[in-house]
């Protein structure tokens, strides 16, 4: 049985504490029950999930039919490469780099884009957090959780919302039920060990009867500081400006401990179903720019979702999607509390897919979202805001068959929006402000197939994104960063034109596609160092500007079976960014990468070896240092129990060449790196 504790924690965070503390107490002990009672019911029942990308594209189509790019991880995939977080997590996908503000806050970059342009949802909602706002806040998703995640590689604002021109981030968990349940299935896993002496745990189970379905989980994470190879500040920064190199082999602040959980509940329908879920998350951890600093945050979140198909008349599906988060985390300085950031907001989605015309196939849709933030405290450098957004959207394919009966096909779609960005007055920004947008974009695509095995893709969008509210607002020291940021408040839309094109090949046993993409912004919005002080805090000033710019790369993977027993798996990425005007490269651009993998499966054995190699960086920003290449290797082995309930053992070893990595993305490259060698051992099992 998995057992789980409750974590010290601040008498504000504590009611979430014990609702979480209830959830682990109920998964954990029908968890062993079911280990005991139902193993003949589990040998009986598959519960493994087909990776179908339901976040590329609404109509319900598999990847290989997708006109941008889609990776899915999930079922025993995406569980033996879950990090500690969901940008540690995707790291190394093609056209995906991570932040790593630490081993405990890091989001997803894509294709040399972050922040506000890339889109993290959740269940295809956005996840409402402050991780957009400053690198030290770590993304209100637990990865122990999340069954599924789609990553969309270039624009997907059409149907995701206006700031998604990067790219989005779908982490799905299954807390409300979409399917019918008939009795007890679920998933349990622990793991020990690694480079921050991680302890973890997580129980995740469904109950029900073919009509009510019940869903609980929770789950519990530990680490220590990060056990590091060599210094953490680097050799260029000790050169560039003297930082003192200490502290050898340990990342010093960058212990966390963790925990959540959730409740949800559905109804099953013939053609659908209804329900609802609740679930909250505590995450207390060190912030490594900061010796002294931590971060205690809490994210509560309730969510109702529908969806009915098999409809008649004009409609044949709808599906309904709504959130409410509650959100905030303190700063804290030793045992005093610094600043507050807090959140909350509604967000939702309608969305209806109207009966085929005349071989046209879509849907329609409408999204809103009403958000207030605050911040609270002597580092508040923005002021608090209230965002609405709302939008229409629609998406259509037209199916093309050709005279040697292969499949083509058109997709096109537009998305029109409003969004509202007003601010308080406050002592940051003086009197109140108000800013309103009315961002538009649209996208032609489509899939041409030369023959069974070859086919091409592509898609060219016009995207526009309304700035954020620290965009526009910002006016003070941001510790974390290390600049006095100032915003911009008449800023306009940032636009942007792009194409994305992709060469696919697929014969049933071996699968490679090959990728091309440019962007070009007609006003790309970034912070950019002003040359000056600010005497107060004697911090430097950047400001907040807009760039002509241009990002551009190439990306490839593949899959080779080389015998029933063996695959190989290769992988590479390339992204070039420029700023057009002063023809400067654009800052934490990730340098060429390639990678492969050698997987081997016999009878109950399973092992992995993992090569991933990213060249030096050495097209920097002004100011910025260059990044020496490394040489990531890693390997993992299972077993699976002979049992009829489906156990594995594992065992994960990376960093093989102790090798001091440091990723050009990171904006703490030069005083974080990754960990040292280790290995991790753990126990997974479904039922």
């Amino acid at each position: 049985m998995l057992s789980f504790g409750l974590l010290s924690r601040s008498p504000a965070t504590r009611p979430a504490l014990q609702q979480s503390s209830l959830f682990l107490t109920i998964t954990a002990a029908l968890a062993n029950g079911l280990f005991i009672s139902t193993s003949s019911f589990a040998a009986e029942h598959s519960i493994d999930i087909a990776p179908v990308a339901v976040t590329g594209n609404p109509l319900g189509v598999a990847s290989d039919q997708l006109i941008v790019p889609v990776s899915v991880l999930n079922g025993r995939e995406l569980s033996l490469r879950r990090e500690s977080t969901l940008g540690e997590t995707l790291n190394g996908i093609p056209g995906v780099t991570a932040t790593q503000f630490g081993p405990n806050a890091s989001r997803p970059v894509i294709r040399g884009l972050d922040a506000e342009r890339v889109k993290i949802m959740q269940n295809g909602i956005g996840v409402l957090d402050a991780s957009s706002l400053s690198f030290d806040h770590a993304v209100g998703i637990d990865p122990l959780i999340i069954e599924q995640i789609d990553v969309v590689r270039g624009p997907a604002a059409l149907l995701y919302g206006g700031s998604a021109v990067g790219g989005v981030v779908n982490a799905i968990d299954h807390r409300i039920p979409t399917e019918p349940v008939e009795g007890l299935i679920g998933r349990a896993e622990s793991r020990f060990g690694g480079a921050n002496d991680e302890r973890n745990g997580v129980a995740v189970i469904d109950i029900g009867n073919g009509r009510l379905a019940i869903h609980a989980d929770a789950y519990k994470r530990k680490t220590n500081d990060l056990s590091i190879p060599g210094f953490a500040v680097s050799n260029r920064k000790n050169a560039a400006d003297g930082t003192v190199r200490e502290n050898r082999g340990r990342l010093v602040n960058s212990g966390a401990q963790s925990d959540g959980g959730a409740l949800g509940a559905a109804i099953t329908l013939d053609n659908g179903y209804i329900g609802t879920s609740f679930s909250t998350l505590n995450n207390n951890y060190g912030v490594v720019a900061e010796k002294d600093v931590r971060i205690d945050m809490t994210s509560n979140r309730w969510d109702i979702a529908s969806e009915l198909t098999d409809l008649s008349h004009v409609f044949h599906r709808v599906k309904i999607r709504l959130s409410y988060t509650d959100y905030h985390h303190q700063e804290l300085e030793g045992s005093n509390v610094g600043t507050t950031f807090k959140n909350r907001g509604i967000s939702g989605s309608f969305e209806a897919g109207h009966t085929p015309v005349g071989g046209l196939n879509g849907v329609i849709g409408y999204q809103f979202s009403n958000t207030n933030f605050e911040a609270i405290g002597d580092e508040a450098f923005v002021p608090n805001v209230n965002t609405q957004d709302k939008a229409l959207y629609f998406y259509e394919e037209i199916p093309v068959t050709s005279s040697r009966h292969q499949s083509h096909k058109i997709t096109f779609g537009g998305r029109f929006g409003h969004t509202k960005v007003d601010a308080k007055s406050s002592a940051i920004l003086g009197a109140a402000q108000n800013n309103g947008f009315n961002p538009n974009s649209f996208a032609l695509g489509g899939l041409y197939q030369f023959n069974p095995q070859w086919s091409l893709a592509s898609n060219l969008s016009h995207n526009e994104r309304a700035p954020s509210y620290f965009e526009l607002y910002a006016n003070g020291q941001h510790v974390a960063t290390g600049q006095f940021e100032v915003g911009n408040r008449n800023f306009g839309l940032e636009k942007s034109n792009g194409i994305d094109a992709q060469l696919r090949w697929n014969n049933g046993k071996h699968t490679f596609n090959f990728g091309a993409y440019y962007t070009r912004f007609q006003n790309f919005i970034g912070l950019f160092d002003s040359g000056n002080i600010d005497l107060a805090s004697g911090l430097p000033i950047a400001n907040f500007q807009t760039v002509p710019a241009t990002f551009k790369g190439l990306e490839a993977e593949g899959k080779f079976t080389i015998s029933d027993q063996a695959q190989l798996l290769v992988r590479g990425d390339y992204i070039h960014a420029k700023n057009d005007r002063s023809n400067d490269y654009l800052p934490r651009i990730s340098p060429l990468r390639l990678g492969s993998t050698l997987v081997y499966q016999r009878q109950q054995w399973n092992a992995k070896l993992d090569v991933l190699h990213a060249f030096n960086q050495n097209n920097t920003a002004n100011k910025e240092l260059a990044t020496d290449g490394y040489t990531n290797v890693s390997a993992m082995i299972a077993y699976k129990l002979p049992s009829k309930v489906h156990i594995e053992l594992f065992a994960k070893a990376n960093n093989l060449l102790n090798q001091e990595i440091r990723e050009h993305a990171s904006f703490l490259k030069d005083i974080s790196p990754a960990g040292e060698r280790a290995i991790i051992i753990g126990a997974r099992a479904d039922f």
